[in-house]
């Protein structure tokens, strides 16, 4: 199954207060909180496709090699998302991890690439590999074929960072 045609899986990006509920983890970045949301989550500034204006958005850290500094995020809501599609224009960003800040490269993986990503997220944190699955229109299903398969309709990309000075 390819990116393409899983589109019908695809659960919408929400609207009203549930857009309030899920752009509040970037107020507790800006308020100097954002380490309360642990290293399973960072704060992505990137630059509209259209607009040239600076974007923010907070994302699930699928996986982080500490020693690379190297992050692995996904696409709940496909390809289409503004944040995926400007990281396509211009895959030049930067994020907060923590209270650190880094300079990242977006490189975005393979639909096999995703297999394997998913697989081993599932192994690491089932009932979040459940719920995503069941948000993405999946059939309930935890054998390891089936998250590969939905490893294989969701878009992950791989972020390679580079430390920024502290400004302290």
């Amino acid at each position: 199954m390819t990116q393409q045609q899983s589109t019908s899986h695809r659960p919408q990006p929400p609207t009203g207060w549930r857009r309030l509920a899920f752009r509040l983890p970037i107020r507790l970045y800006r308020a100097g909180l954002g380490p309360l949301l642990g290293k399973r989550f960072l704060l992505l500034h990137h630059t509209g496709r259209k607009s040239g204006r600076k974007r923010q958005v907070v994302l699930e850290v699928v996986s982080y090699d500490k020693h690379t500094d190297t992050w692995i995020i996904a696409s709940g809501f496909g390809p289409k998302s503004d944040w995926y599609q400007n990281l396509r224009h211009r895959p030049q960003a930067a994020i907060q991890f923590g209270r650190r800040h880094f300079t990242v490269t977006a490189h975005f993986l393979s639909p096999g690439e995703g297999a394997d990503v998913m697989a081993d997220y599932a192994r690491r944190h089932p009932r979040a590999a459940r719920r995503l699955s069941s948000l993405m229109g999946f059939p309930r299903d935890d054998s390891q074929a089936a998250f590969r398969k939905v490893g294989e309709a969701i878009p992950f990309v791989r972020l390679e960072g580079t430390p920024q000075p502290s400004s302290a």
